[in-house]
């Protein structure tokens, strides 16, 4: 009986602390309806200080992917980064390859591509869900 308890209270506890960080998380979700740019998009975050102002990784094709320094979540997913391009931007540093377009802007999240993707549809927006690595999935809004 007393194990009980103490199982029950620590997969309460458990459950407070898994759901604690996205309770107080900043939520990304109307921006990400693809009627924005990139811009628009990191800008507030980056003055906000909501993400790291340098890109911790260029794709080729521009994409800058920025480490987020505050909980932020996307449909209700905790956001692992957060990505953007826009062209002859100095907020976005080019890649070494064709830009992806004149703009693009996302996030990757913790969940896998089906959970993430029937979230994403039934919030409405038409942005491009692809899996990144399992269990991460990417958001994507773009010119193209």
């Amino acid at each position: 009986m007393k194990n009980n308890i103490l199982e029950t209270a620590l997969c309460a506890l458990l459950l407070v602390l898994a759901t604690a960080g996205t309770a107080s998380a900043k939520a990304l979700d109307d921006a990400l309806d693809c009627h924005s740019t990139g811009h628009k998009f990191v800008a507030p975050l980056l003055a906000a200080g909501d993400i790291q102002s340098e890109p911790m990784h260029v794709e080729s094709n521009s994409v800058n992917a920025f480490r987020t320094n505050r909980s932020l979540t996307a449909y209700g997913f905790g956001v692992y980064v957060v990505l953007g391009y826009q062209a002859n931007d100095p907020i976005f540093r080019p890649g070494d390859g064709k830009p992806i377009g004149d703009w693009a802007y996302g996030v990757v999240v913790r969940g896998t591509k089906s959970a993430v993707e029937e979230a994403v549809r039934k919030a409405g927006s038409d942005a491009t869900v692809k899996q990144a690595f399992p269990f991460l999935t990417a958001i994507v809004c773009s010119s193209d």
